[in-house]
């Protein structure tokens, strides 16, 4: 009886190992020599060799990541267009003064859609004043539509220059293919309407531009796609090269800067003409409040080998969708270093669903309420102002008790375009009834609008003893924005400290 039991035990293994095609594959063959014997075993001790070593590497990296500091998570907030895309770019020059280096060729293209962009809006604007399309809109409660001239007030002269600019729509399809990854519509720009195009309602100093059909959009690109590097010759020679221009194809027979060049001219006398103002200024079109302006340096940016500075790509406008990550170290004094986590999340209102899963173990929110939108309204909600929006946001967010012991930082962001606004004569009080009689001039209204969101976060943090941290900013001023947040880094990583009893 045990002599079967051992002989079916037997039976078994030898049918499992056939079964086993891995041990079957692996398994030396039978004609093995004794010298290819111990040259088989020589390479699978080598193997198992560098795999032990390998393991031990990673649990090495484990160790030193368990003792070392965590990374500071930091996340950017605030409706569309409040600064957030450009307080990270101000974030990575401030780790490395050369982070736009070799991102110059994709920036260079970002700029001249912007510069397509804002003649393109002209453009539009014409035609509606020239058509004398009356197409009635909505009324809403932050500013009623006003009468475009007549027809008759559109000159010959300007008609030829709407002709003449034609081309720049080519430029816009060169640039929005170059934007698209290819073999990826998922991540498609968004296109311009066709000059020709439905008439869409403007709100001063937006520039999100929507048309009755929608049609007529903001270009926006997904933050997941590769469209940086999308431009330029991209070759090993030029990514070593310090000439920044080095990433740029000037030959490319399909360079849209040979348009754009073509086209200044007849570009800045569109933007200078006397009519084309007036009629702005009817529609309550302010396009040099706008994000993405450059039609105050046409020559420059329509040259053949232009290149564009950090401060050009710090004022560059692309609208992105998703979830932009930055990565970086940043020092404290002279021996501390951290890593950083800088996240910056769409602020379009469909998408502020997706801000609450960046909610945990964050270090920090950085808050951008661009303040000199007091007389203008939510492109995607006509009925609604955007500083009664941005406010709205920031009391939402300091009375979330999954940020209760999250540092809150406010930018009162782009305080350039609120002084120019004031020197236009517009009224802040018209606007914002609460702020009554008071002196329409700049200082007191930052200061009023400081103790309304400071009084929004003291309601809810009553006791607390973090300190509340507010800046008036533009963030497109690089050498301002960089000191303040040298200070924001430094509050940051002592809060940092204090938290883990470090300090």
């Amino acid at each position: 009886m045990l002599h079967m039991f051992r002989h079916r035990r037997f039976t078994v293994d030898i049918l499992d190992k056939d079964a086993d095609p891995l041990a079957k594959a692996i398994e030396p063959p039978p004609t093995e020599t004794p010298e290819e014997r111990a040259s088989r075993l020589a390479r699978e001790a080598e193997a198992q060799r560098r795999s032990d070593a390998i393991d031990e590497e990673i649990n090495r990296q484990k160790q030193e990541m368990k003792k070392a500091p965590k990374p500071v998570r930091v996340l950017l907030l605030g409706q569309s267009e409040s600064g957030k895309s450009t307080t990270l770019k101000n974030f990575q020059l401030m780790n490395s003064p050369k982070a736009f280096r070799h991102e110059r060729a994709s920036w260079r293209a970002v700029v001249q859609l912007n510069i397509v962009r804002s003649v393109r809006l002209i453009l539009e604007t014409l035609t509606e004043a020239y058509e004398g399309s009356s197409t009635p809109t909505p009324s809403s409660p932050i500013e009623a539509r006003v009468p475009s001239p007549t027809p008759t007030a559109i000159t010959a002269e300007l008609l030829r220059l709407r002709m003449r600019l034609l081309p720049l729509q080519q430029v816009e399809e060169v640039l929005l293919r170059k934007l698209t990854p290819a073999g990826s519509a998922e991540f498609e720009a968004t296109h311009l309407s066709p000059i020709n195009g439905t008439p869409y309602r403007t709100f001063r100093g937006s520039s999100t531009q929507i048309s009755g059909n929608g049609k007529f959009k903001e270009i926006t690109i997904n933050s997941t796609a590769q469209w940086k590097i999308a431009f330029g010759k991209l070759v090993a020679a030029a990514r070593d090269s310090f000439d920044s221009a080095a990433d740029i194809d000037f030959e490319d027979p399909n360079d849209p800067g040979v348009v754009l060049n073509a086209c200044a001219d007849d570009i800045v006398r569109l933007w200078h003409d006397k009519t084309v103002r007036q009629l702005l200024e009817a529609q309550r079109l302010r396009l040099e409040d706008m994000s993405g302006f450059f039609l105050d340096s046409v020559e420059r940016i329509t040259a053949l080998r232009y290149v564009p500075t950090d401060d050009d790509i710090l004022r560059a406008r692309l609208k992105t969708v998703g979830v932009s990550e930055h990565k970086f170290t940043l020092r404290a004094g002279n021996v501390l270093s951290h890593d950083w986590r800088v996240f910056d999340v769409g602020g379009a209102r469909s998408l502020r669903a997706a801000w609450a899963p960046y909610f945990d173990d964050l270090d920090a929110i950085i808050f951008l309420a661009p303040i000199s939108g007091f007389d203008e309204a939510l492109a995607e909600d006509p009925t609604i102002n955007k500083l009664e929006d941005s406010i709205l946001l920031w009391k939402h967010l300091v009375s979330n008790p999954l940020l209760k012991n999250t540092q809150m930082v406010l930018f009162l962001n782009k305080i350039d375009i609120l002084k120019a606004k004031l020197r236009a004569r517009i009224r802040f009080c018209d606007f914002v009834v609460s702020y009554g009689t008071r002196p329409n001039d700049y200082d007191s209204i930052a200061n009023y609008l400081k103790k309304k969101f400071g009084s929004l976060y003291k309601q809810t943090h009553q006791g607390d003893a973090r300190v509340f941290y507010c800046h008036c900013t533009v963030m497109t001023d690089a050498q301002t924005t960089q000191s303040i947040l040298i200070n924001v880094k430094d509050m940051v990583l002592r809060q940092n400290l204090v938290a883990s009893s470090l300090v």
